[in-house]
């Protein structure tokens, strides 16, 4: 008599394998869509930022190109829901603003605002308060613009070994000259101080009447670079000299990222 064995039943299990499948691939496609949708609401709300941002630019009589805003943080909507946003990231280019009748132009604004607190309705409608607990923005004001200051024709700037370099022509005792040297920066009362001495010439005459030529046109390219009003209420704080310019970093804390209150 042949020995009969139990039929192994594979029917549920199987069954039970497709609905974990099933449940698997549903949870990914709303994973999906949620990260779609948080995206989605992020490009809104920079966009709607960067509407205000500009009103805000054009109400210190800046000119710039549209701003180009980054929030920070994932997801975005959990910081939609408690009002409150880790980083926005705020890029100006070209901006320009008069001093004195003339243009100080910064190829560059890169603001960072941190902690900053902004409610749905003020998404959504665009009408209301986005303030930020601290602000730091690095720009770099050109060359070019600080030597239209000085009026005096011939001057160049540049970066030269971590230091502002000067380099003009200037006549001494009936010859041309090209002095040379550089300058020492500070900031005072939202200005950069931009001092310069010992400003030297190959080939200078060797006698008291020359080097006091050459001190006196020291004094005269020395001056204080009034910045125009920067957006956010930034408040100058360091200068440096770079390759592109002068660089300046600037904060400012609990100030409106908007001029709609």
């Amino acid at each position: 008599m042949a020995d009969s064995y139990p039929t192994r039943e594979v029917r549920p299990r199987r069954r039970g394998r497709r609905l974990l499948i099933v449940a698997v691939i549903l949870l990914l496609v709303l994973a999906g869509l949620l990260v779609v949708a948080d995206r989605a609401a992020v490009g809104f709300a920079e966009r709607t930022i960067a509407q205000q941002v500009s009103t805000e630019v054009s109400r210190q009589n800046l000119q710039a190109s549209q701003p180009e805003v980054s929030v920070g943080g994932f997801p975005f909507l959990t910081q939609v829901a408690a009002g409150r946003y880790e980083s926005i990231s705020i890029l100006l280019r070209d901006v320009e603003g008069s001093v004195q009748g003339r243009s100080v132009s910064m190829p560059e604004l890169d603001v960072n605002a941190r902690d900053v607190t902004a409610s749905i309705e003020t998404l959504r409608s665009g009408q209301g308060d986005v303030r930020a607990r601290t602000v730091e923005g690095t720009g770099t004001i050109s060359y070019a613009s600080v030597a239209a200051l000085i009026q005096r024709p011939g001057v160049t700037l540049a970066e030269e070994g971590g230091q502002l370099a000067v380099s003009a022509p200037l006549e001494v005792l009936g010859q041309q000259f090209t002095v040379h040297g550089t300058g020492d920066l500070a900031i005072n009362e939202g200005q950069v101080q931009v001092r310069f001495e010992n400003l030297t010439a190959e080939g200078l005459p060797d006698v008291p009447a020359a080097q006091a030529l050459v001190n006196a046109y020291a004094r005269q390219i020395s001056i204080d670079v009034p910045l125009p009003a920067l957006p956010f209420e930034l408040a100058v704080q360091e200068v440096r000299p770079l390759p592109e310019g002068l660089a300046v970093t600037a904060t400012a804390q609990d100030v409106p990222l908007n001029s709609t209150v």
